[in-house]
């Protein structure tokens, strides 16, 4: 049995997964995040621990003994200071954080070559500007770390008693050379950064260390069974659903969306609006549009409302669409891609006295689906070409989520084929466990798990007659940022 724990935002998933991939078991539990100042976006790491340790024991049950590997994934960006020991020393700043935006000026002014091999536009939440803010702002804290790691690093230096970095959440700190594939020290010298501060790297399916007693005591595992260096939640998914090669294109909406696809070499995007991070196994990379605001503004817009997801859905769709000529921009919380704009703000924009709540939900979800079609437009512009995407994510509508799937198949003009209902919420913890079977042994490489790979399910959602409805509206959306955040 390989046990696979996934870090998330708001809460820990646990899966125990057979060899053969047979799910065994399943845990979870949720934390919170706090924001003691605007913009602020904090976690602390004693939570992630209790709520990893409920949710390791729901899914293992009485089964511990049998547990034979243990695997982590866990959300990208983050920044943990510990002491050596571990022990943190603040909060954990979250990739949702937008404190770091003056930050971002140092990295502009890098030499270009520099600034080449991060593979990435700079940007507020990312590793390496919240470490440069905590440096500039909390001195005598930044001083006295001995670590600056990732949130799932943080729980495995928990775990085994010893601090170590993987490539696929390095590759997401603007602190490494994707190019080079190893940290970017000559970066980290020239922001006035400590390198010490970043832990060595180990494959994403190597062994990092030996579960200690006291953490297999909390998890109810034996001592010294292997543990994983595991990987990036996106990167985790990707393995855990099967992404190993170029070509298909995927789309996960949840709080946030993305929309990847396996690279076999690392060409970062000329425009600098999408992403370029490590995968999960040796010799692949991935690129991906990162939108901030999906399922995140979707859930504001249904409570604002004070509307139920039923209510969401019947009352939006039967409005036609277009939303009677009424506009949604989803940018609660800046945005990325295609973006990089940490002081960009929504608004709903012409509103008449004819218009109803169905109206303003109609334009919430058609602002989203617009969102996501400007990160997939960016991310074929720099060279990925999507001709249908794979659909994921828990907020991909579920089992009334129907008219939702057709309305994304719509603006964004892609078949849409979906991954099972019980597979893509944990793709992550999936692809965990399946990297604590590569750090022990019971799968010789990573194309040794394909075959455990979930398939998509019935026939792809198309776009439909409705689909030039859309376009009129896409076009004034488009002209919205400008107008409002100019």
């Amino acid at each position: 049995m390989l046990l696979g724990l996934d870090l998330g935002t708001g809460s820990v998933k646990a899966l125990l997964l057979a060899e053969d991939g047979a799910v065994l078991g399943e845990g979870s539990a949720a934390y919170p995040v706090r924001s003691p100042r605007p913009g602020w976006a904090e976690s602390s790491p004693e939570d992630w621990w209790n709520a990893a340790v409920a949710a390791a024991r729901g899914a293992v049950g009485g089964r511990g003994a049998e547990v034979a590997a243990l695997g982590l994934s866990g959300q990208m960006h983050g920044v943990v200071l510990s002491d050596g020991g571990g022990r943190p020393l603040r909060p954990a700043v979250l990739w949702a954080d937008a404190r770091s935006g003056a930050e971002l000026d140092a990295y502009r002014g890098l030499e270009g070559g520099l600034r080449r091999g991060l593979g990435n536009p700079p940007a507020v939440g990312m590793a390496g500007p919240s470490l440069l803010w905590l440096e500039r702002n909390e001195p005598e804290v930044y001083g006295s770390a001995r670590w600056a790691l990732q949130p799932k690093d943080w729980i495995r230096l928990r775990l085994t008693g010893e601090a170590a970095a993987e490539p696929s959440d390095a590759s997401a700190t603007l602190l490494y050379d994707v190019l080079a594939d190893d940290w970017a020290h000559p970066v980290v010298e020239a922001l006035g950064l400590r390198g010490g501060l970043l832990a060595p790297l180990v494959p994403s399916g190597g062994a990092a260390g030996a579960l200690v007693r006291d953490a297999a005591e909390d998890l109810g595992l034996r001592e010294g069974l292997p543990v994983a260096a595991g990987a990036a939640d996106t990167a985790a998914a990707m393995l855990g659903s099967g992404l190993l090669r170029p070509g298909p294109v995927q789309l996960t909406v949840g709080t946030g969306a993305q929309i990847f696809s396996a690279k076999g070499e690392p060409v970062p995007d000329p425009n600098e609006r999408t992403h370029l991070y490590r995968a999960a196994v040796p010799d692949l990379w991935y690129s991906m549009a990162a939108i901030q605001n999906s399922g995140l503004a979707l859930e504001w817009a249904r409570k604002v409302l004070g509307a139920s997801w039923s209510e969401v859905y019947g009352e939006a769709f039967f409005v036609p669409p277009g939303a009677g000529g009424v506009l949604f921009l989803p940018y609660l919380s800046g945005e990325r891609t295609p973006r990089f704009d940490p002081a960009a703000r929504g608004a709903w924009t012409g509103l008449g006295l004819d218009h109803t709540r169905g109206h303003l939900l109609r334009a919430a979800l058609e602002g989203v689906a617009f969102a996501l079609r400007e990160g997939l437009e960016a991310l074929e512009e720099a060279g990925t070409p999507a001709p249908e995407l794979r659909l994921a994510g828990g907020g991909s509508g579920g089992d009334s989520g129907g008219p939702w799937r057709q309305l994304l198949a719509d603006v964004l003009g892609r078949p849409l084929w979906l991954l099972p209902a019980n597979v893509a919420p944990v793709a992550s913890a999936r692809g965990a466990a399946l990297l604590a079977g590569l750090a022990a042994g019971v799968y010789g490489r990573a194309e040794d798990t394909l075959g455990l790979a979930p398939e998509t399910t019935g026939e792809a959602v198309r776009p439909g007659e409705q689909r030039p409805l859309y376009e009129a509206a896409y076009g004034r959306y488009r002209e919205l940022y400008p107008r409002l955040n100019g």
